[in-house]
């Protein structure tokens, strides 16, 4: 397990230090996360160490949310305050995000 946690250390340092030596507007976590999709694509396979520390980590996901919650009450007045601007960019994505999500579907049915 401590090599599973190591590994997706190592690839999330090294997503954070691609995004920041290139200045790309992507978090860090998110290249790592890519160039370790990447490399177990190249191997072929998911060694069992790494699936089954990965598959206890999306277990407890939830509580990854407790921190953006605590986030939100923190800023409750705020949002109170722009709760019109927040609400339309949350409809907008949505509507875009679903519309975007059938085209792709349709494209790749044909």
């Amino acid at each position: 397990m401590l090599a599973a946690f190591t590994l997706l250390l190592v690839y999330q340092l090294i997503g954070e230090a691609v995004v920041h030596f290139a200045a790309l507007p992507v978090p860090g976590p998110v290249v790592g996360m890519l160039l370790l999709f990447l490399t177990l694509l190249a191997r072929g396979a998911t060694p069992d160490w790494l699936r089954s520390t990965c598959n206890a980590l999306l277990a407890h996901l939830s509580l990854l949310f407790v921190p953006a919650g605590v986030g939100v009450m923190l800023h409750f007045q705020r949002l109170g305050a722009e709760w019109l601007p927040i609400a339309v960019a949350l409809v907008a994505s949505t509507v875009i995000t679903i519309g975007v999500t059938a085209l792709v579907m349709k494209g790749l049915q044909r």
